[in-house]
Parts: C-alpha cells; structure tokens; sequence
C-alpha cells in the first residue's frame, strides 16, 4: 500500500481532479480530492515544488487496473476508507462525496442524520445517503465518542449533557468529531436551552465555543 506520495509536482488539472507528482523518477498519476486539488500550487516548468499527497491505492479485480487516489491530508484518507467500506460505495463515489464535504462536515452529516446535505455530492442518490447513514453512524459515535472507565480522567469520560435527548446527544457526539474535549462540549451544550433539532444545537454550540 502507498501511503502517501511526496515528490515535484509535474501536471495538475482542477477539472478532472488529476494530478501527476514526480517521485523518484517515476511519474505517479493520483485522483484527488476537490479539497487536495486547492491546496496544490501550479506546476513549475522548471520543477522543484514539492507537494505531498496521501494516497489510497485500489486494485480493481476484474480488469487488474490500478488507481492512486489522493487526500490533502490523513483525515480525508480515513474517511474515505471508512466510506468504501459500505456496500455499494465504490472509490469514485467515496471520492465525490469528499470533494463536496469535509471530514469534519461528512461526520457532522452522518451523525445528525443529515441525508439531504450528503445527496448533494454527485451521484449519491437519497438511497446511498440513506446507507451512509444508517452503516457509520454508530461506528463514528463509538470512534469518536470518549468512553470513560473507573480511574479515568473526569475530562475523557463519555459525554453526558444532563439532558435526556437524543438531539443533545448526537450534537455532543458531531462535536466530539470535530476535535473538541468532553468538558468543551459539556460546558457548551449547558447553555443552550429552547432549541431543538441536532444541527441547530450543533450550530449553537459551535457559536458559543468560537468565541
């Protein structure tokens, strides 16, 4: 498996999210991300800009064709994998679904049922999304959700809000996806009241903990 690749920039075309890097010699052709493809500077004729690309290597049975697809960074690369593991996710539609979304906002989707916002990458259907949601769910609540033990620190205990609503709970667990610590999330959801709706306290709490 190529992890990642890092090497002269030799080719890039923003439409079709193609990328050529110069490593070694060898010149690897990598589908990327819409977001990889931003963060890329433009070819140098002369050579000599080093770029880094992580990489995904997929093997296709049928015909032995060879694909690299690339990730602007290792958080692109998980979900993706994550993404291709559920039935009927191929990596161009794993790929597509990344080009339209963050990590982080794919998570925030996924985990407050969001199918609407997933649809709107190209060529996922409500079906898929439905799927999306309905097979990582969970995987990414139990991923990304600190579950405490006796002994542990207070602060990496699982998210308790005091409140009991699944709303609540799903917008603690989007936030836990987005790196924030149990106390950051306790200390948010606490002042928020009157509002319902998973994305809506998500939005709140994000108001309250970017100040």
């Amino acid at each position: 498996m190529i992890y990642c690749i890092t090497g002269d920039l030799l080719y890039s075309d923003v439409v079709n999210c193609t990328a050529v890097v110069d490593c070694g010699g060898v010149g690897y052709c990598i589908t990327a991300t819409a977001t990889a493809m931003s963060k890329l500077p433009s070819p140098n004729e002369n050579g000599g800009i080093k770029v880094r690309l992580f990489t995904y290597m997929n093997v296709n049975g049928n015909d032995n064709k060879i694909e690299l697809f690339g990730f602007a960074n290792e958080e692109e690369l998980a979900m993706f994998k994550r993404l291709i593991d559920v039935q009927g996710v191929g990596p161009k539609a794993a790929l597509a679904i990344l080009s339209v979304m963050t990590p982080e906002k794919l998570a925030t989707a996924i985990l407050s049922g969001d199918q609407k916002a997933i649809s709107k990458a190209p060529g996922i259907g409500a079906k898929t999304a439905a799927r999306l949601i309905l097979e990582l769910k969970d995987k990414l609540a139990k991923l990304y959700s600190v579950q405490g033990s006796a002994g542990d620190d207070p602060d990496t205990g699982a998210i308790s809000v005091g409140v009991n609503s699944s709303d609540m709970q799903d917008a603690a667990d989007a936030l836990a996806v987005l790196g924030y610590s149990h106390s950051e999330i306790t200390q948010a959801l606490s002042k928020i009241s009157g509002i319902s709706g998973t994305e809506n306290i998500i939005r709140r709490a994000l108001t309250i903990l970017m100040k």
